[in-house]
């Protein structure tokens, strides 16, 4: 019996081990450095909110540009602490190629081969093109080195096993896009909409519930319908068309200027998306409108 029962935990520990296993994006699916623009890529960057989790909170002008990890997410899990993403080849990404960074960005693997937790939001940037992700990196790039190493995270038992997020990719990790079903005649805009939302805009991580009470990964039957917040506070509000009433000039506008259609100003932890949002065009701003007003109902 003992034997048997030895048996049977070994093969649990391998399966464990194998269903766990970080899997990387293959050559093909990596972009040339070649091409690689970072004017294109600080699009790519204030749509993707680095400077949210990446930067100091209380950063404003060119500190903000200023990587060198910001403050602790406090969760129902511990403390997720962005690291250090400046050009620095100590505390930062200098040293990483555009394999490594594209891994990190599209499957959540570190170059030394280890899962990232979700709390980096590569679920959604991996549904972005190869080719803004190396945008991206090459703008990374040109922003100021930080030396400084981000404090490691702060989690208990079970959550700080890194391999058990394999399992968590297993189950959450859909690369398929698009994400929602827009009408079939729905605009340009609301298409090129749709991919900043759901890919480097990141929207639904905040405003999408969960699945497994809060446990797992986004419940995309109930895609951008209002989600408790992450930090256990308050609840961050819908987006769709059934809950959001706002025109879509007037969704675009308030990502502009941070002022609503109600003339109240913008609030809580979406002070610092709108900071944003608000430098990408017009032209964008207006697309992120009609995606969001072209959901269905």
């Amino acid at each position: 019996m003992r034997l048997a029962a030895l048996l049977l935990l070994a093969l649990g520990a391998l399966a464990f081990w194998a269903l766990t296993m970080p899997w990387r994006l293959s050559d093909s699916e990596i972009a040339s450095t070649a091409a690689a623009d970072p004017a294109r890529g600080a699009r790519l960057f204030w749509a993707g909110g680095c400077v949210s989790c990446h930067a100091a909170s209380t950063a404003r002008g060119e500190a903000r540009l200023k990587l060198g990890g910001g403050d602790g997410l406090k969760t129902p899990f511990g403390t997720f602490v962005a690291p250090n993403i400046s050009p620095d080849k100590t505390g930062g990404i200098g040293n990483w190629t555009l394999t490594d960074f594209a891994n990190a960005m599209q499957k959540g693997v570190s170059p030394d081969g280890r899962h990232y937790y979700p709390a980096f939001p590569y679920a959604s940037y991996s549904h972005m093109k190869a080719a803004d992700i190396a945008d991206l990196f090459a703008y990374l790039k040109t922003l100021p080195a930080v030396t400084s190493k981000a404090p490691e995270n702060e989690l208990s038992f079970p959550y700080n096993i890194r391999r058990g997020v394999g399992l968590w990719k297993l189950a959450f990790l859909d690369v398929s896009t698009p994400i929602a079903a827009l009408p079939a005649d729905a605009s340009p805009a609301a298409r090129a909409g749709q991919y900043l939302v759901e890919g480097p805009g990141h929207c639904g991580e905040c405003h999408t519930p969960r699945t497994l009470n809060g446990m797992g990964g986004l419940d995309k039957t109930r895609w951008l319908t209002g989600a408790p917040s992450a930090e256990g506070e308050g609840k961050v509000p819908a987006l769709d068309p059934a809950h959001l009433s706002w025109s879509a000039s007037e969704i675009a506008d308030y990502l502009k200027t941070g002022f609503t259609p109600e003339y109240d100003s913008v609030g809580g932890g979406m002070v610092a998306v709108q900071r944003n949002m608000a430098e990408l065009s017009d032209e964008d701003l207006a697309a992120i409108g009609a995606y969001l007003k072209a959901l269905p109902k």
